[in-house]
């Protein structure tokens, strides 16, 4: 077992009363799995994966419970600690490329970054592990686009940056969370295909954090549903799918949108 989550409980009080954004949350994540967590706006699933990778703000949440990741519990290390896994160990896809992309570095730059925080790899070294991350995330011509912008980039394009940033150190466990939010279907469904490529060559673990359960139901072996900072059901994804448990689950299949309703939508893409 990659990951185990016990007991994760996140509480927000930077607010006038103390907001639980997440009650006594468990799972498990198989080495090389791809597990999903589908849930509306607001129900916790981003605040899970944020917590697993310490990056809510001690100042103003609480975070309780255990995430034993390969024997470690990440919620117990010092945030020193914790950044030696931060990036390297466990990397995270953000769902706006445009505010986690910096404007003023190139690509390369950028899929380099982890690289030269994590290890002592020379200038040629990373230029090669970062073509080669691009290669992986499908990057058509990664040397001309190693030395482009962000802005330079269509939005699908700039979001398999993100995934090459997240691969260039070799993650034993990649977060998405929501990275296809964005795009139009076309560009969804083909990120959707490099992600599952990627976890069959590179035997990759993915957290795959999605709105839509039938962008679950296509990537994931697993779904874990959320609500109101809780799991209300959780299975295989093909069956929870067909024959729902729960009311909950019911409502998010019935509210999927209809392909014309897809058709008539302007998200970006490319």
């Amino acid at each position: 077992m990659l990951l185990n989550v016990e007991d994760l409980s996140v509480v927000f009080h930077d607010v006038q009363t103390p907001l639980p954004a997440v009650k006594d949350v468990s799972f498990c994540l198989e080495d090389g799995e791809i597990l999903g967590i589908v849930g509306e706006s607001g129900s916790g699933k981003s605040t899970v994966a944020h917590a697993i990778m310490g990056l809510l703000d001690p100042g103003s949440s609480q975070v309780t419970g255990r995430a034993i990741f390969g024997g470690t519990d990440l919620l117990a290390l010092t945030p020193e600690a914790l950044r030696r896994y931060q990036g390297k160990e466990i990397s995270i896809i953000f769902q706006d490329p445009m505010t986690s992309l910096n404007p003023t570095m190139t690509v390369g730059a950028q899929v380099e970054e982890t690289l030269r925080i994590h290890t002592g790899m020379s200038r040629a070294e990373r230029k090669r592990r970062a073509l080669e991350a691009m290669t992986l995330a499908e990057l058509d011509e990664p040397e001309r686009l190693y030395r482009c912008y962000p802005h330079q980039l269509s939005g699908g394009m700039r979001q398999r940056v993100m995934i090459a940033s997240a691969l260039a150190s070799r993650p034993r466990l990649l977060i998405a969370d929501e990275p296809t939010t964005a795009l139009d279907v076309t560009i969804q469904a083909e990120l959707l295909r490099t992600l599952g490529e990627i976890n069959r060559r590179e035997g990759v673990s993915i957290l795959f954090i999605s709105h839509d359960l039938g962008v679950i139901r296509r990537l994931c072996r697993r779904v874990i549903v959320m609500q109101g900072g809780q799991i209300v059901e959780q299975g295989d994804a093909e069956a929870v799918f067909t024959h729902p448990q729960e009311d909950y689950t019911r409502q998010i299949i019935a509210s999927r949108p209809t392909r014309r309703k897809r058709r008539g939508g302007n998200a970006d893409g490319g």
